[in-house]
C-alpha cells in the first residue's frame, strides 16, 4: 500500500470512528486518495457520502447537513462535525465563503484540503496556490501534517490527527465550535498500487497491543507496522469534554417588572430563557431561527410595538436578557442600545457573545431571577401571564397584529407577507422550515406566529445569500436522516439565481424531500427597504438587478420538478404535497417589488396607529 493510499484509508477510518456519518466533496485529481477512502466507507455504510460537482456547493451542503444535527458523536450543543473535501488550487478557495458562515454561527466543519507537495509549490505547478492557513481566522485550527511517508508511527500519528480535529470542531475542549482546517498533501501514485480491487479499500482489522504497549505485527501489505485502529472500534484518543460555559454559576438578578428577554438566532436551547420570562412576566421577543417563539410570552408583532416612539417610551425596559445573535431589524437594534437598562447578554461560548450596540452591563453563562413574584408554593401556578407589564405588551401585540393581517388579507394577492405568514401555519408538526437572508427571514419575523411543533433555521452567521440552496439542501438531508419530517425552504429568487449549482444532484446522490418556495420579484427587494431607494437614477441596475431568469427552465435544466403559485390556497397545497419521497422541488411566487414595497409601507403603516 502507497503512504497516500495508507493515510487517506487510515485518516478516513479514524474519522468514523470519531463520528463523523456525513462527507461532501467535489471531484478532484490531487484528493484522490481521500474521495476513495470515504466512497469505501459509504459502500460499508458507515458513513454517508456526497457528491457535487461545485465546491462552493459541497462546503454550503456540509454548512446545512452540520447545522441541522445529524447522526454520530454529537456535541452538547447537539451538532456532529461534517468533513468536506476537495482537491487542490481555485477548488479550495471556493470553500471560503461557508468557512465564513460555520464560523460565525459556531458550526462544526472539518475542512479537508489536498494540496500538492513542498517541492510543487512556488514552482508553477499546474493547478497549485499557496493554501497555507488560506483561511485565516475563520478556522479554529489549521495543520499541515506534510506528505504521508513510509515509516513506523505514521499510522499513530495519523489517527491522533483526526481525532484532534474531531475535538476541536466540535468545541469539546473547551473552545467555540467551528471549522478546523487540514491541509493534505499528497505525492503520486494517488490511487491503490497493484491491480485495481473488485471492491472497496479495507482498512485491516484492529489487532491487539503486544506487551510494549505498541502496534502488533507488521501489516501483510509491506507497511513497517499495522495500520489498525484500536480494538473494538474505538477512537484512538478519547476527549473528556470540558466544562461548558453553561455550567458555570449563573448571574442572579433581582426580578423587576419591567424586563424583556430578546432571543437572536444561535446554536442554544431557548428554553431557559422561555421559562424565565413566563415565570416573571416578561415578553419575549424572539426572531424565528432562535426557535424561542413559542409559549404565552411570545410576541408576533413586536417589530412594530419597538418601531412606535410612543409605545417605546412608555414602556421603556429596565432589564434586556438577549441571547444569540440579535439584529433583524432596526428597531430591535435600538432597543438593545437603550440607555438605563441593565442589558445581560448570554455568552454563545468562550470570549464569544453578539453585543452589537455595545450597550452590555453583563455578560454570563445563565441567568437566575430572584424575587417575590418568582417565589410561591409548590403547585401554585404563576400568574405572570396576567402581570400588567406582559399584559400591556400583549395586548398592544395583539392589535398591531390585527391591523397588519387586516391589510394582508384586504390585500387578496399572494403578497410576499401573506407567503411568509401562511407558509409558516401550514407546516405540518415536526416540519424543518429554511428561511433565507435578506427579506424572507424578515417577513417571517414580522409574521409568524409562535409554534413549538416545528424547527426554523437561517444561515444568520454572516447573513449571505450565497449557497442558500446548497445549505436548504443539507439542511433537510440531515433533519430527515434523523427522523424529522418534510423539509421547505422560503428563499429569494437572487439566492436561488446565485446558488445554481446547488440544483445539480447526481442520480446517484441522496435527495431530501425538500419543497423549495422561491420568491421571484426580478431581484434585490431588501434594497427597497433602504435609503439607496431615494436615487432612482442607479438604483435598479446597481441594487435592484433584475436578472430576467426563468426559473421554470432553470429548474428544468436540472431535472427538479417546478410548478407555480398564484393565489393564496396555493401554499396551503405545496405544503401538503410535500411528502415523503416527494424528492426535491421548486415552487415559485412572483411579485413585484414596487408593489410589495408599498404593501408592506401600509402594513407597517396600519400596525403602528393601531397602537393608538
Amino acid at each position: 500500500m502507497n503512504p497516500s493510499t495508507a493515510f487517506a484509508t487510515v485518516f478516513a477510518d479514524e474519522l468514523a470512528r470519531c463520528g463523523v456519518r456525513e462527507v461532501v466533496l467535489a471531484p478532484g485529481s490531487r484528493s484522490t486518495p481521500l474521495a476513495m477512502a470515504f466512497h469505501a466507507l459509504d459502500v460499508a455504510g458507515r458513513l454517508r457520502l456526497h457528491v457535487r460537482i461545485d465546491e462552493r456547493a459541497v462546503a454550503f451542503t456540509a454548512l446545512g447537513l452540520a447545522k441541522a444535527g445529524g447522526a454520530g458523536a454529537l456535541r452538547p450543543g447537539g451538532r456532529a462535525p461534517v468533513a468536506i473535501v476537495c482537491t487542490s488550487g481555485t477548488a479550495a478557495a471556493n470553500f471560503h465563503p461557508a468557512i465564513i458562515e460555520a464560523s460565525e454561527s459556531g458550526v462544526p466543519l472539518l475542512v479537508l484540503t489536498a494540496d500538492r507537495p513542498p517541492e510543487l509549490r512556488g514552482a508553477g505547478a499546474n493547478q497549485t496556490i499557496d493554501q497555507v492557513k488560506l483561511y485565516g481566522d475563520a478556522v479554529r485550527w489549521y495543520a499541515d501534517p506534510g506528505v504521508p511517508d513510509r515509516r513506523a508511527g505514521a499510522a499513530a500519528a495519523w489517527r491522533s490527527l483526526a481525532c484532534q480535529a474531531h475535538a476541536l470542531a466540535c468545541g469539546a475542549t473547551g473552545t467555540v465550535p467551528g471549522p478546523v482546517h487540514l491541509n493534505l498533501p499528497f505525492r503520486e501514485p494517488l490511487v491503490p498500487d497493484g491491480p485495481v480491487p473488485d471492491g472497496p479499500l479495507a482498512v485491516p482489522p484492529a489487532v491487539p497491543p503486544n506487551k510494549a504497549g505498541s502496534p502488533a505485527a507488521a501489516d501483510p501489505a509491506d507497511w513497517p507496522e499495522s495500520l489498525a485502529g484500536r480494538p473494538g472500534g474505538e477512537a484512538w484518543t478519547r476527549y473528556q469534554a470540558a466544562p461548558s460555559v453553561a455550567d458555570d454559576a449563573p448571574l442572579t438578578l433581582p426580578w423587576t417588572e419591567r424586563g424583556v428577554v430578546v432571543c437572536g438566532d444561535g446554536d442554544y436551547d431557548p428554553g431557559p430563557l422561555v421559562a424565565i420570562a413566563e415565570e416573571a412576566g416578561w415578553p419575549v421577543l424572539a426572531e424565528p431561527s432562535s426557535n424561542a417563539r413559542r409559549g404565552p410570552s411570545a410576541l408576533t408583532a413586536y417589530q412594530y410595538l419597538l418601531a412606535s416612539p410612543e409605545f417605546l417610551a412608555a414602556h421603556r425596559p429596565g432589564v434586556i436578557i438577549s441571547a444569540g445573535r440579535p439584529g433583524l431589524s432596526r428597531p430591535q437594534s435600538a432597543l438593545l442600545r437603550a440607555s438605563g437598562a441593565r442589558h445581560v447578554v448570554i455568552a454563545q461560548g468562550p470570549g464569544r457573545w453578539a453585543d452589537q450596540a455595545r450597550a452590555a452591563t453583563d455578560v454570563a453563562a445563565s441567568v437566575r431571577l430572584t424575587g417575590a413574584p418568582l417565589t410561591r408554593a409548590p403547585g401554585e401556578r404563576a400568574a405572570s401571564a396576567a402581570a400588567p407589564w406582559l399584559a400591556a405588551w400583549r395586548r398592544a401585540d395583539a392589535a398591531a397584529r390585527a391591523a397588519a393581517d387586516a391589510v394582508l388579507d384586504d390585500d387578496g394577492s399572494l403578497s410576499e407577507p401573506r407567503l411568509a405568514r401562511d407558509f409558516l401555519l401550514a407546516l405540518p408538526e415536526g416540519a424543518l422550515a429554511w428561511i433565507g437572508s435578506s427579506m424572507p427571514i424578515r417577513d417571517v419575523d414580522a409574521t409568524m406566529r409562535p409554534r413549538a411543533d416545528i424547527r426554523v433555521l437561517a444561515s444568520r452567521g454572516a447573513s449571505g445569500i450565497d449557497g442558500t440552496t446548497s445549505t436548504a439542501i443539507g439542511a433537510a438531508l440531515a433533519h430527515q436522516a434523523g427522523g424529522g419530517g418534510p423539509a421547505f425552504a422560503l428563499v429569494g429568487d437572487l439566492a436561488v439565481v446565485h446558488d445554481a449549482p446547488g440544483l445539480a444532484l447526481g442520480p446517484q446522490e441522496p435527495r431530501p424531500d425538500l419543497c423549495l418556495i422561491v420568491v421571484n420579484n426580478d431581484g434585490g427587494a431588501i434594497f427597497s427597504t433602504l435609503e439607496q431607494a431615494r436615487f432612482a437614477g442607479p438604483f435598479e441596475r446597481v441594487f435592484g438587478t433584475p436578472h430576467g431568469t426563468s426559473l421554470a427552465q432553470l429548474a428544468g435544466a436540472f431535472g427538479v420538478p417546478y410548478a407555480r403559485a398564484q393565489a393564496p390556497e396555493d401554499v396551503a397545497k405545496a405544503v401538503a404535497e410535500t411528502e415523503p419521497g416527494s424528492g426535491l422541488r421548486v415552487v415559485e411566487v412572483r411579485t413585484d417589488r414596487a408593489v410589495q414595497t408599498e404593501l408592506r409601507a401600509r402594513v407597517h403603516a396600519a400596525a403602528i396607529a393601531a397602537l393608538g
